[in-house]
């Protein structure tokens, strides 16, 4: 008898039996579809916050050495008496800056929840200095539009202490909110423009607008409501 193998098949003369090759199964096998878990999808990126940082404030003790030009001996309040104030405030130039003021310890809580609605409001403020990073000159302040607080000094036209010296006021944007005589003059030429109220224009402060309400929330009045004299810059614990 003779085997004939046919397509992997043995086929044994006239039996009619047929078997199955091993390798069909191998064959078989290996063709079947992968059973693998499909990958994870990557996440997408996180979105990235928008908007201007918040308001912040931070409170904190000065010494002698701090107040170079604005304090000397026999001013109404001593260096421990005063704090610094570190905070936000809204620029002209539509960002978000940091500047400092000193002032009485017992107005520092009061101060920063006044400009904390300044800057919630985007009022600008074209900058924030000890007034000791002018020598202590109340004029070189003022021309340089800084808003600033504690400085030894006279009140303006007088001899008695300004309440600058106690740490109790603060000027705000001098050159839009100039000091303004009864006769309308004032003594600084680059605030010519902004002696008359009320007044739209950037950084202006008007009677009875959000500024001047921010201030009044905690007590403090404001010196353009004087007769006579107008000081628009300033704002103080009794109003004077």
């Amino acid at each position: 008898m003779v085997a004939i193998a046919v397509l992997g098949l043995t086929a044994c003369g006239g039996t009619g039996v047929v078997t199955s090759s091993p390798a069909a199964f191998q064959t078989e096998a290996s063709a079947s579809p992968s059973t693998a878990a499909p990958s994870t999808p990557t996440p997408p990126p996180s979105p990235t916050p928008t908007g201007p940082p918040k308001f912040s404030a931070k409170i904190q003790k000065v010494s002698r050495a701090d107040l170079p030009y604005s304090w000397h001996a026999g001013c109404p309040v001593s260096p421990s008496g005063l704090r610094k104030i570190t905070m936000t405030y809204w620029g002209f130039d539509g960002k978000p800056h940091t500047g400092q003021l000193v002032v009485k310890q017992s107005a520092a809580d009061d101060l920063v929840t006044v400009f904390g609605k300044l800057y919630d409001f985007r009022y600008p403020i074209r900058r924030m200095q000890p007034v000791d990073a002018y020598k202590g000159s109340d004029d070189a302040s003022i021309d340089a539009d800084n808003t600033s607080a504690f400085n030894c000094r006279n009140a303006t036209g007088s001899s008695n202490w300004s309440n600058h010296a106690y740490g109790l006021a603060v000027d705000v944007n001098p050159r839009e909110n100039p000091y303004v005589y009864a006769d309308g003059s004032n003594a600084h030429r680059n605030a010519d423009a902004f002696v008359r109220r009320p007044l739209k224009k950037p950084g202006v402060i008007n009677p009875d607008d959000r500024v001047v309400r921010a201030f009044a929330s905690v007590g403090w009045g404001w010196g353009g409501s004087w007769s006579g004299d107008k000081d628009y810059q300033h704002f103080s614990v009794n109003g004077r």
